[in-house]
């Protein structure tokens, strides 16, 4: 397979350029043009929040073993953050500023490509390890503010955002130790760069001229990393299903 992503024996896997490629001409068609792309975004991203969750929406996911798994844990943190920000460019009214909402519909569309890249390249390469879909619980955030107040106990879209971007960044910083495939650490910084001008972007949104502050780095000015069983236990709140990382990277 001349365009897989698979490692070899060795573990020296080749780039994987072409199914980059198809992922890139396939979400662009999925996603490009404003009123196509929100409106394929809304429907993928309807959060299963605002239903009684079945047997299946509660189950345990567990995330496997090896660079699969680290793909999977990828995965579903981008499978909750296409559903967070699809939501947010679906409502019928916003609360965020006019300027915002063209900057939401892009982030909505990156998210989505991510989510979308990491379940195709897991069935490629691993094939039969994908997790499932995870149904977002997004009843701690209210999408009808655009940040929280001091006394309010849900988080406003820009709160939600940022502590997504965040723990998106800290994740992927936490699990690079862990690939044991050069091609698939170089995808995670790839896609970790594009989760921090995010959060760079959102937390001016909230405070003007605080992108740049220590918030989220340690003293020496670098991004914190977080383990994915600490990950996942953040993420949690937001997840119907039990989520089990406890051989991540194995």
């Amino acid at each position: 397979m001349s365009d897989t992503l698979r490692p070899t024996d060795s573990q020296s896997p080749q780039p994987g350029q072409p199914l980059l490629a198809r992922i890139k001409r396939r979400s662009f068609f999925m996603y490009a043009g404003a009123t196509a792309g929100v409106t394929a975004l809304a429907l993928a991203g309807c959060s299963k929040d605002e239903t009684t969750p079945d047997t299946a929406a509660t189950s345990a996911v567990s995330f496997g073993t090896g660079d699969a798994s680290l793909l999977n844990y990828a995965y579903a943190l981008e499978q909750l953050e296409a559903a967070f920000y699809a939501k947010v460019v679906a409502l019928t009214t916003s609360p965020l500023l006019p300027a915002e909402i063209p900057y939401f519909a892009k982030v909505a569309i990156h998210e989505a490509i991510h989510r979308d890249f990491l379940r195709t390249a897991i069935n490629r390469d691993f094939s039969g390890t994908l997790i499932p879909d995870l149904t977002p619980k997004f009843d701690s955030i209210d999408f009808t503010k655009r940040v929280k107040a001091t006394t309010d106990t849900k988080l406003g879209i820009l709160d939600a955002a940022k502590a997504f971007e965040d723990l998106g960044v800290a994740a992927y910083n936490g699990a690079a130790k862990l690939f044991k495939s050069a091609v698939y650490l170089g995808i995670a910084g790839q896609i970790v760069s594009v989760e921090a001008r995010h959060a760079a972007y959102v937390r001016d949104l909230i405070t003007p001229g605080s992108f740049a502050t220590n918030e989220g780095t340690d003293v020496l000015g670098f991004d914190r990393q977080l383990a994915p069983t600490a990950v996942l236990a953040i993420a949690q709140t937001f997840v119907e299903q039990t989520l089990n990382g406890s051989t991540i990277g194995q």
